[in-house]
Parts: C-alpha cells; structure tokens; sequence
C-alpha cells in the first residue's frame, strides 16, 4: 500500500511562527500521538497526563499554524473537540532567489522583497502575505529587515532595484533576455484611468518603457489575502519585456532598438535591473508590483537567460551552470 505523505512548505513571514509553535516539547509529543488516530482534548490530556487548560492551550498554538485541525461534534457530555494531524512534513523556502536550469535556457525567479535599492516617495509602502511592513507612506519601510517578505509593493515616485545572477555557463553567449512580472500604475486606494509609465533598465541600459492604463482595485483578486481591503489595489497586468538581438519587445511588440549586445552581459556575475519612473515621465502614476501571493498571478519576479555555445566551444554536461 502506498502511504502519501503530506507536506507543509512555508516560508516568508510564516516561517517564525511556525518554528516557535514546533519549539515546544509538549506539542511535538501531541504531533506525535496524533500521527496514526484522531483524539479528543480529554484524551488528549489523559494521555499526555496534563491539565486540560495545557492541553488546549498548546492545541491551539498548532491549530493556529495550521499544523493541527480542530472540529467539533456532539460528544456523551455536550461539545467535544476531535484534533488530527494535518501534514507530515514541513518544508522551510528560505528568502531568495530561485533558480531553474533548462536546455539552454536559465530562469530565475526573484521574489519582489528581494531588492537590492529602492528609493520611493508617497504613496509608498509594502506588505507581506499576512501583514503591512513597518509604516505606510514611509520610504524608512523598506528598510526594514522584513522587507524580504514582501508580497506588495508601491510608490508615487522613484525605482527599484534587483541583482539577478548571471547562471548562464561559462564560454555561452546570452541570445535573449526576458523579463516579467505583474505591476501596475500606483494612485490613493485605486483608480484604474491613472496612467504611469513605468520603465525597465538593465544594467543601467534602458530596455523601454510601458504605460499602465490604470491601478485596479476594488475587487478580490485570485491570490488578495482575506485581510487586505479591496478599497486598495489589488491586482496588475502581468507584462514582459525582452531584448534579443534585434532589439526591444514588450509583449512581442517593439520598443526600440536596444539590443542584447548592448546590455553588456558576457563578463558580468550579476544583472542589475531596474523598475521605476523616470524623473521626466509624461505619466509619472507610480508603481505597484506584485509578488506571487499577491494579485492574479502566482509568480515572483521571472528572468529568462537564453544561451548558445559558439562553435567548437566546450559544452558544459546537462543541468550545469557557469
């Protein structure tokens, strides 16, 4: 018979309650003897030799990490509450970059609160899948060492900036870069005729700019936490800019000339990106960009490397990197 195991991936601003509720001798035990059979809290603290109050107590510390289910049904004296097991496994994401190797094809996924800069004027702030990080309207906020957890982030005025690295194997030429994410304009609460353009640079090089129609809000998107007002904005247009050989794209439409020799690749271990409004922009209506718990689209940050050996250069064998 095969038995399935079932797993808890955690991460983010998730991942310290977590660690503290399984911290305790006490709830590992109860883990344990509720692995192969459902209890009540009566057993529970006959069992485990407890008071009652210490049993419910750190029944609800598991409950409330999600590691324990709680449900109640009649019992021979009045309400009884049946505990079981969720999960059989917790894995820890720890914060950072993600990175996928293809045939000939690097991608890298950057969650949004990885940023190595910003500078934002109000409206500004972020907020992680659960909470909002440090003040809203505070360009101090995405100081805070919980600004890697961001899934939300937005600013009136101003850039941010990413350092991806460059996987692509040693002796490759990169042929194509892309770039996509879901973003949108940034007004109070939400106004979805707010035009902005927002630009793309990497390395310093501007790759082009896109104008967002609006900031859209007002309705629960597919990934809106339940605690987050749909008064504010709530999700964006996921957009992709590329830049090969022949130029600049967005969406497969052309933005210019710049091309992927232009972006000075081939010696560099990292690739500066940069999203933001420009000092002089027609439509200076902010940004908002969404992570993958956040909006409608369940991705981070996605960067896609292609590469090709020059001919009678050495291939590196499959699943390498540079």
């Amino acid at each position: 018979m095969d038995v399935v195991s079932r797993a808890l991936l955690v991460e983010g601003d998730a991942v310290l309650p977590l660690v503290k509720a399984l911290s305790s001798e006490t709830r590992q035990a109860m883990l344990a003897l509720l692995t192969h059979k459902v209890l009540n809290l009566s057993e529970l603290a006959a069992t485990m030799n407890l008071p009652h109050s210490t049993v419910s107590f750190n029944v609800n510390q598991l409950e409330a990490v999600g590691l324990v289910v709680v449900e109640t049904e009649p019992g021979t004296r009045g309400i009884q509450k049946l505990c079981s097991k969720r999960y059989d496994e917790v894995r820890i994401r720890l914060p950072g970059a993600a990175v996928e190797a293809e045939q000939n094809t690097v991608q890298i996924s950057m969650p949004i609160g990885s940023y190595r800069s910003v500078e934002a004027s109000p409206t500004c702030g972020l907020v992680s899948e659960t909470k909002i990080i440090g003040m809203l309207d505070d360009p101090r906020s995405f100081f805070e060492p919980e600004h890697v957890n961001a899934q939300l982030l937005w600013f009136g005025a101003g850039h941010v900036d990413y350092a991806f690295p460059n996987n692509v194997p040693y002796g490759a030429v990169t042929t194509e870069l892309s770039l996509s994410m879901e973003v949108c304009s940034e007004a109070p609460n939400y106004n979805p005729d707010w035009p902005s353009d927002i630009t793309l640079w990497i390395n310093d090089v501007e790759v082009g700019t896109w104008t967002s129609p609006g900031d859209f809000g007002g309705k629960p998107a597919l990934l809106t936490p339940s605690w987050w007002q749909i008064e504010g904005t709530t999700y964006g247009v996921l957009k992709q800019w590329s830049v090969n050989e022949r130029g600049s794209m967005i969406d497969g439409v052309s933005l210019g000339s710049t091309s992927i020799a232009d972006l000075n690749l081939a010696q560099a271990n990292h690739i500066r990106v940069r999203i933001g409004i420009k000092e002089d922009a027609r439509n200076k209506g902010g940004l908002n960009l969404f992570g993958r718990k956040f909006g409608n689209y369940p991705q981070d940050i996605v960067m896609r490397l292609g590469f090709e050996f020059p001919a009678g250069a050495p291939v590196p064998p499959p699943g390498t990197l540079g």
